[in-house]
């Protein structure tokens, strides 16, 4: 089975029926997303496909049909994306096991609205969990990068 992952085209050997999340993870050595809870309730797996958000956990490998992003393809060049920059600058993460999710949320989102409101943080970030409660800093993160973003362009 082909799949192109941040941008590069692979080749995995996998049952149509495993979650993206696992094929990403022990097939293609893609860690980033991660394991939550299994039912696309938390979104610790959360890839983009195509501009939308999935939820990796619970797609089968053999459904996807778009380009994959994970947060290992943000970076370029070595130069962190401008979510990736604003949530260091804003110190979002506590634990961190929720952040590649949430980021990649964050820049789904900020690839279809450059100036999002409170109401757009919180409907897109609404299916990604944080169990240490860092919701204001991931906010003033997002923000902060639709800033970084527009500067940028």
């Amino acid at each position: 089975m082909r799949l192109t992952v941040d941008g590069k085209d692979i080749e995995i050997n996998a049952d149509p029926d495993m979650p993206l999340l696992w094929a990403l993870r022990d097939l293609a050595g893609v860690t980033g997303p991660k394991f939550g809870c299994g039912i696309a309730a938390c979104g610790a797996c959360t890839v983009v496909i195509d501009g939308m958000t999935v939820r990796s956990c619970s797609l089968p490998v053999g459904q996807v049909t778009g380009a994959i992003t994970t947060i290992e393809g943000l970076a370029v060049d070595g130069k962190l994306h401008p979510v990736q920059q604003a949530w260091l600058d804003e110190q979002v993460a506590q634990c961190g096991y929720c952040q590649a999710g949430q980021i990649m949320s964050a820049y789904a989102l900020l690839e279809e609205i450059d100036d999002p409101t409170d109401e757009d943080i919180d409907n897109a970030m609404g299916g990604n969990l944080c169990r240490c409660g860092t919701y204001p800093r991931i906010r003033s993160a997002i923000k902060k990068a639709a800033t970084l973003k527009l500067a940028r362009a």
